[in-house]
């Protein structure tokens, strides 16, 4: 298959068009191959041993890309074409070889006229493959009675046509495979049934375009043609992490201290006898811990496997929380945050800032964003690694980026939020989300949707909408991150809205500077005002069936929705009701607007 040099922009190269994915560039369509094929002289390696860490062994290495023409000594990333197949869209030749032009192999056909690539592929359903449709086989192929032994045995491999009929409508059987050897005419109405590919015996190579097929690699799962450009072609499962002082939870350090206890032996080794119980609570009173929490402990044994990403946020929230609490940072570092209380008689609403115990403006920020491999088809398909080389078991290479930027971050008050989600009604509403998560396999990789989580998710949401008037970025520059867990050993409950550039001198200081708390409130004030009335109300509202897989409740395009880039969980999750109220649901924010309006109206 063709070699291709072009480049991307680096943040580009982790998604959408990372390791395995498509790229459509001057009317080319190309393919990424895993890292294994690159130069790694022009792919420096990028340090976050908290991201690492919850990786594998391994290195973080940028692509070797740049923002502008490839030449021989700039660094370049290495593309297959692919779809192979192609058709001149003069003399609808069909075919896999490309014009030559002074040596160099072109776009071009040997007529003259450009070569487009073929509109279908064929992606098999479970192990993440993905390969061309073998065109002048599948022409020749059938069950009707057309197909003659004549068109079975067709040796004319470079009289294949690709033609369009007007006379047969405007759906794919106006588009069709003609062989000007046996006359065979294919539509491509013919392709597209599920198992249309199966029973014209066309099988998985069991492996990826760049990649040359063995006798090993022959896959057991069905092929399914599908567009060249579906979303489902290409899964990214990328990973990013706050390259910030990493803390410990609170939770961890009684946990270590527990551990660590001279008498913890005893409590394991008496496997919840009576004389554990006892030794607990000498060791509960200690280290400031209760007996439970011992006992506990000691029958856990090994720490159960656990996100990566819950894992990392649980040391970002200690950060946060620690910096929250110095005031003023005077630091010079990476992660440089002023935190500011929020008081209850400042002024503003207090069924506002009773919710709410500080705000952070976060100066300066980095963020390694890694790119950990890609699935197709479906989000249950097989995991392919970003390296498939032969060091990929021992120290494989995850194409990774690094972003410098500014936010705000806003921590809420663990008890209102905990006596706020405890509602019978409250949890009901939540419970909707969580069923319908819980029924879709692919929904499963989503964040819990448990009270807090949607209410968060959706202010945050909210508060990007209105960041995008008064900061000077667009609202696909902002992006959100979520801490709202109830059931790790470290309550969160925070969100951190922040925008990062590709460049070490980060970006311009224009949302950060509406990180106070005096210029901050008025902004929360009108993104609840903006949810609380919304274009498509009254049926946005009263709705609980909305977005991808109804994975959203009372949130639309109108009033909630951002770009997907933005969301961590791509614009699910969502629910106003659980911020304002609506019905017999009380929301956290419920009697805001009705302050602000009352002490307007004085």
């Amino acid at each position: 298959m063709e070699r291709i040099v072009h480049d991307l922009r680096i943040s580009e190269t982790i998604t959408p068009f990372g390791v395995g994915a498509i790229v459509d560039v001057l009317g080319e369509s190309l393919i990424a191959a895993d890292t294994s094929w690159w130069d790694r002289k022009y792919a420096p390696e990028i340090s976050c041993d908290r991201l690492l860490a919850r990786l594998s062994p391994g290195a973080l290495r940028q692509p070797p890309a740049h923002a502008g023409r490839a030449a021989r000594e700039t660094p370049h990333l290495l593309y297959w074409r692919f779809p192979a197949w192609r058709f001149c869209e003069r003399c609808t030749r069909l075919s896999q070889i490309s014009g030559k032009n002074k040596g160099r192999w072109t776009n071009r056909c040997e007529c003259g006229g450009k070569l487009v690539p073929m509109r279908y592929v064929a992606v098999c359903e479970r192990g993440s493959h993905i390969q061309d449709v073998p065109w002048f086989k599948w022409a020749h192929r059938g069950h009707g009675a057309e197909v003659t032994e004549s068109v079975r045995f067709c040796r004319a491999y470079k009289e294949l046509k690709f033609i369009r009929s007007s006379q047969r409508g405007e759906g794919l059987a106006s588009l069709s495979v003609h062989c000007a050897g046996c006359k065979r005419t294919r539509p491509l109405s013919e392709l597209v049934g599920a198992e249309s590919l199966q029973r014209d015996g066309i099988r998985c190579a069991g492996c990826q375009p760049w990649q040359e097929p063995t006798s090993e690699t022959v896959c057991e799962y069905r092929l399914t043609a599908v567009q060249r450009g579906a979303t489902g072609n290409y899964i990214a499962d990328q990973l990013s992490a706050l390259d910030i002082p990493e803390e410990t939870p609170q939770s961890a350090e009684t946990a270590e201290k527990i551990r660590s206890h001279v008498y913890f032996e005893k409590v394991v080794a008496d496997n919840g006898g009576p004389q554990a119980e006892m030794v607990a609570g000498w060791i509960a009173d200690e280290v400031g811990a209760t007996a439970s929490d011992v006992l506990t402990l000691a029958a856990d044994g090994e720490a159960a496997e656990e996100s990566p990403l819950l894992d990392l946020k649980d040391g970002e929230w200690a950060a946060f929380c620690k910096k929250l609490e110095c005031g003023r940072d005077h630091g010079v570092g990476d992660f440089v945050v002023d935190g500011w209380p929020v008081s209850t008689e400042s002024g503003w609403p207090p069924a506002l800032t009773s919710k709410l115990t500080s705000v952070g403006q976060v100066r300066r920020v980095r963020e390694v964003r890694a790119l950990r491999g890609f699935r197709r088809h479906d989000a249950e398909a097989e995991f392919v690694k970003a390296d498939l080389g032969p060091d990929s078991k021992r120290k494989p290479i995850y194409p990774a980026i690094e972003m410098f930027g500014e936010g705000i971050f806003i921590r809420f008050d663990e008890d209102q939020l905990s006596d706020w989600e405890s509602v019978p009604e409250v949890r009901a509403r939540a419970e909707i989300l969580m069923g319908r998560r819980n029924s879709s396999p692919w929904a499963q990789r989503l964040a819990v949707p448990e009270p807090r989580f949607v209410a968060l998710h959706t202010i945050a949401h909210l508060l990007i909408r209105r960041l995008a008037f008064a900061s000077g970025y667009s609202s696909a520059s902002l992006q959100e991150r979520i801490y709202a867990h109830s059931d790790r050993p470290d309550r969160t409950a925070g969100i951190l809205i922040y925008t990062a550039a590709g460049d070490a001198q980060g970006t311009l200081g224009g949302l950060v500077r509406l990180g106070h708390p005096d210029t901050l409130m008025p902004l929360l004030l009108a993104a609840l005002g903006d949810a609380d009335v919304c274009s498509n109300d009254p049926v946005c509202i009263e709705s609980d069936r909305q977005g991808s897989s109804h994975l959203n409740l009372s949130a639309c395009h109108g009033c909630a929705l951002v770009s997907e880039t933005s969301c961590e969980t791509g614009n699910r999750l969502l629910d106003r009701q659980l911020v304002l109220g609506g019905g017999a649901v009380p929301g956290l924010f419920d009697h805001v607007l009705d302050e602000v309006r009352r002490t307007a109206g004085r």
